[in-house]
């Protein structure tokens, strides 16, 4: 029987058995109702699965503790917020979320995994989460919520005592029962602005980009301080805001603002905090260096805020700032280049990003997020089958020996382990990945395909919303999640993504005219709002402009075939599957676009021919 680590959330109705004595009827409508629109809603946003049904009580796996954490938080508050029109029958949940080892088998899941976060759930206060110890410490700084320690607990067939906390946030379930305990609990939070691009030149926006990411993940390391994810800060990316407004909206004490300024091996970096509730500044600070003390100028920020917030820094918290993948700023800067080429789904940037890697290990071989992204790319660039090309097997291996636990390198070895087809091997490797780092684009993305060719398609949603939070360039994530709405049968989904998906293109496009990756997704989000003409107007420029792009061939071809226009897709389809590689032929099999021609003799022909082929090719290499 299959073993793996998830997380587990269990809720069930407060005082179920007495409210259906009350009004059976009314009773059974309204939780009916609320699974409707509020629970199950929510737990598909979050990437959950829901897999038991308990009654009035539900088990959801998900991939994410972050993820678990905001989905419960939801549920709870729009379930407080839900009208009770009669003031006697609302609904109302206990939750429980525990992060556990686990056995799998088919659908169903069983184990103490599952048993703890069931004995969470009851001591869960009503409309309150509980959870255990370690759920406690992987989301501490990740999410803007406290937790009141609720000591140990014996609970019903587990032989060890539970530590139990309970989630606090200003909306969630009761509130600390005295003064004190409120106090105890209440501390500074902030939210890092991603800092702005003043170089004068938009090719330098990676940079600032990334000193706001690596800011955001010092600060996350010091216990005294929640801060808000890197995913929520860039939602506000070159948007004009009011900051008292949005720090009360988001709940949180502080903002972190800044400015960086990138010219030749000099950089200026200006930041300053702001105290929310007052809109006054508390410290503000001009910093003037050579590039090469880059990270000192990191250090220095995010003490200087721990000075202006009377906090006190662990030394084991210093020690983690102070250490990172790199003390290269030369190498930092290939790297960050590499990230921002790699995220523009252009197929042309794909040997570049390679490049900008490779030279990256060159200055520093220890760097072991440039070896996780080269792995990334090179699995990107290089879709061949295990023996016949560089996968980014070893780049991946080799950021995993010197970092073993970096979300990126997991996700790399999760990808190259599903294109190889030994999806087991890969899901293990990209929810450890999830695990580590719920918010991260690569790690979003990677697991997404995983998932998507599992047919588990809430959880791939979940992955591509988050993913495309983390770039709001990207249109590849957005794309994808059209096709897997449209696998369950939803409409509504699917029309949403496409809206998204083609406002992000239209972007993409005005700047490079002929993306051709972007064109294809295009037209997928055309076909999807039923713009037929257009659809066929994209098609021939696409075609025009990059005629060679096999990859565009194939996304026009699936749009064709969601348009009913099977001739013409299967025409775009022959030089596909001419070129085609082992790991292309099972996203193929998988890929329920092409589930209306599979029964067409003429595709059934070209998928024999591309498999005879390959199997040629692969005994003549082996």
């Amino acid at each position: 029987m299959q073993r793996k680590l998830t997380v587990i959330v269990s809720a069930d109705v407060v005082g179920y058995s007495a409210l259906m004595e009350r009004d059976e009827a009314g009773t059974l409508e309204r939780l009916q109702a609320n699974r409707r629109t509020i629970f199950d809603p929510r737990v598909a946003a979050h990437g959950g699965r829901i897999f038991k049904l308990l009654g009035d009580g539900a088990l959801v796996e998900f991939a994410s503790i972050v993820s678990a954490i905001k989905c419960a938080q939801e549920i709870q508050e729009a379930t407080e917020a839900a009208p009770d029109p009669g003031g006697t029958g609302r609904i109302r949940y206990r939750i429980g979320i525990n992060l556990g080892e686990v056995m799998v088998e088919g659908d169903d899941i069983y184990g103490d995994g599952v048993n703890v976060a069931t004995r969470l759930q009851s001591l869960a206060s009503p409309g309150g989460v509980a959870t255990s110890r370690v759920v406690r410490d992987q989301v501490a700084g990740k999410v803007a919520v406290e937790f009141e320690d609720l000591g140990e607990h014996n609970v019903k067939n587990i032989e060890r005592p539970v530590r139990v906390f309970a989630l606090r946030a200003a909306t969630l379930g009761d509130a600390p029962s005295t003064p004190a305990a409120a106090s105890r609990h209440q501390g500074p939070s902030i939210f890092v602005l991603p800092f702005t691009n003043m170089s004068g030149d938009p090719e330098q926006e990676y940079f600032s980009d990334g000193i706001t990411e690596d800011i955001i993940t010092d600060l996350s390391k010091i216990s005294a301080l929640t801060v808000l994810s890197r995913n929520t800060s860039f939602t506000f990316k070159a948007k004009p805001i009011a900051i008292g407004q949005v720090a009360r909206e988001l709940k949180v004490t502080h903002v972190l603002e800044g400015s960086v300024r990138k010219s030749g091996n000099r950089v200026r970096v200006t930041a300053q905090l702001i105290e929310a509730a007052t809109d006054s500044h508390l410290w503000a600070e001009r910093y003037d260096r050579d590039l090469n003390d880059i990270f000192a100028l990191q250090d220095e920020i995010s003490e200087a805020v721990v000075k202006a917030l009377k906090l006190k820094l662990l030394p084991a918290e210093k020690i983690a700032i102070e250490q990172r993948s790199t003390t290269n700023p030369e190498a930092y800067k290939l790297y960050l280049m590499a990230r921002k080429y790699n995220t523009t789904g252009n197929t042309r940037h794909r040997p570049i990003s390679i490049r900008l890697c490779e030279r990256a290990i060159e200055i520093d071989a220890a760097y072991a997020r440039a070896w996780a992204l080269l792995a990334i790319c090179k699995s990107n660039n290089v879709i061949l089958a295990r023996g016949f090309g560089d996968t980014g097997w070893s780049a991946a291996e080799r950021a995993l020996a010197l970092e073993p636990n970096l979300a990126e390198a997991h996700a790399a070895k999760g990808r190259i382990l599903s294109d190889d087809g030994r999806f087991s091997e890969g899901l293990a490797e990209h929810q450890i990945a999830l695990q580590l780092d719920p918010d991260n684009y690569e790690v979003n993305a990677a697991a997404a395909r995983c998932f998507i060719a599992l047919k588990r398609y809430d959880e791939a949603i979940g992955c591509l919303e988050r993913a495309a939070v983390a770039s709001e360039t990207d249109f590849w994530a957005l794309g994808m999640s059209i096709q897997c709405h449209e696998a369950k049968g939803g409409t509504e989904g699917a029309e949403s993504a496409a809206r998204r998906t083609l406002e992000r293109v239209e972007r993409v496009i005005v700047a490079e005219p002929d993306h051709g990756v972007a064109m294809g997704f295009g037209v997928t989000a055309l076909a999807t709002l039923g713009e037929v003409e257009r659809v066929k107007e994209w098609i021939d420029r696409a075609l025009l402009l990059d005629p060679d792009n096999v990859n565009l061939r194939y996304n026009l071809a699936c749009s064709l075939v969601r348009l009913g226009q099977n001739n013409e897709a299967l025409e775009l389809l022959a030089p596909v599957f001419a070129e085609a590689k082992s790991q292309q032929l099972r996203w193929f099999e998988t890929d329920t676009s092409l589930d209306p021609i599979r029964d067409d003799p003429r595709y059934q022909d070209l998928v024999a021919e591309a498999k005879k082929r390959f199997a040629q090719f692969e005994r003549a290499n082996t």
